[in-house]
């Protein structure tokens, strides 16, 4: 073959894309990871870098930022080739393998994992006309660092399980701290909302923000009650919203992949319709599946081990991880 031909070629560099390189290297396939964004780490790094997760096994809980430095430790210690900033627009089918069309260049590969998560993804802003003013400052969609909270009146809007993630980790530093929700039922985690309401928040609910304003150097919050007229005024010294966030997996459409509840469908091996493609991670469905990122990590084996019995028919089934690490320093060696 003319074009050098990875074996294994993963779209997305978030933590299960991180973990299936890592795993792919520790069994000694050519492996290279893309990614649109600047760094690894995906939607973690991106959004929730000082938020504390909880479904990680081994990890009571662990930081955003923590987790991703710890993978990125161990990816590096395997040394996959990571390009990034670098976008797969088209998927071609080659007598080898894979052409794919990036951003930058054409790129080879006898197998693909898909490991895009939801793909581009932004938060779901406040609807009130001038909130744009306040965006970066007073009010917030993301968290970088959380001592900017220290001593200070904190409003959270949002009734999910990062509304109340959030609140768990800012009520403890805050002088004060609100949670506004349209509705008096949350959809968050029945643990962690009791949690919540063991501490000294205020429940803001059922209450909508309808206005901003600034007075001083404080935001002004205008509280409308749900199904009402009734207003009530909030003043604090951030707004955190927190309604989720919209998400495009548009140039995924263009793949020819089959798609089911807006993800990618996969088998049990989790491979597509189209034989050498996988996909992981919450880019990836099947009925009964749970979207964590432990369920993704459990899949990253699956498809690395799938991908190269595709590539490698002959090739026997994995050892376990000590056995691959021999292995590989093995081969590192010689």
């Amino acid at each position: 073959m003319s074009q050098e031909y990875y074996d294994i070629t993963i779209i997305g560099g978030g933590p299960v894309g991180m973990f299936a390189a890592t795993y792919a290297r520790m069994r000694l396939a050519k492996v290279q990871i893309i990614e649109s964004l600047g760094q690894l780490g995906g939607q973690v790094a991106t959004l929730f870098p000082a938020k504390k997760i909880y479904d990680i096994p081994a990890y009571p809980t662990i930081s955003g930022t923590d987790l991703i430095a710890n993978l990125q430790k161990q990816v590096n210690d395997f040394a996959p080739d990571i390009h990034l900033n670098e976008t797969v627009l088209e998927i071609k089918q080659t007598s080898a393998g894979f052409e794919l069309v990036t951003s930058k260049k054409k790129r080879y590969s006898k197998s693909i994992i898909i490991a895009t998560g939801i793909g581009a993804f932004e938060p779901r802003r406040l609807k009130i006309d001038n909130a744009q003013t306040f965006e970066g400052q007073q009010l917030r969609y993301f968290v970088d660092d959380l001592n900017i909270f220290k001593d200070k009146v904190v409003a959270i809007a949002g009734g999910g399980d990062s509304a109340i993630d959030w609140a768990l980790e800012i009520e403890p530093l805050a002088k004060e701290l609100h949670l506004i929700h349209r509705r008096d039922k949350f959809r968050a985690l029945e643990g962690n909302l009791a949690k919540l309401q063991a501490t000294a928040t205020h429940f803001q609910t059922p209450y909508n923000i309808t206005a901003l304003n600034k007075s001083q150097d404080k935001l002004n919050l205008t509280l409308t009650k749900a199904r009402s007229e009734e207003n009530k005024e909030l003043s604090v010294d951030y707004l955190l919203v927190n309604y989720g966030f919209s998400s495009s997996n548009k140039q995924i459409e263009n793949w020819g992949l089959t798609t089911a509840n807006r993800a990618i469908a996969v088998n049990s091996s989790q491979e597509t319709n189209i034989p050498g493609i996988y996909a992981i991670g919450d880019g990836a469905y099947q009925k009964g599946k749970v979207a964590l990122i432990a369920t993704g990590f459990g899949e990253a084996p699956n498809a690395v081990n799938n991908a190269l019995l595709h590539v490698y028919p002959e090739k026997r089934q994995p050892a376990h991880s000590t056995q691959l690490i021999k292995q590989f320093k093995k081969d590192q060696k010689c």
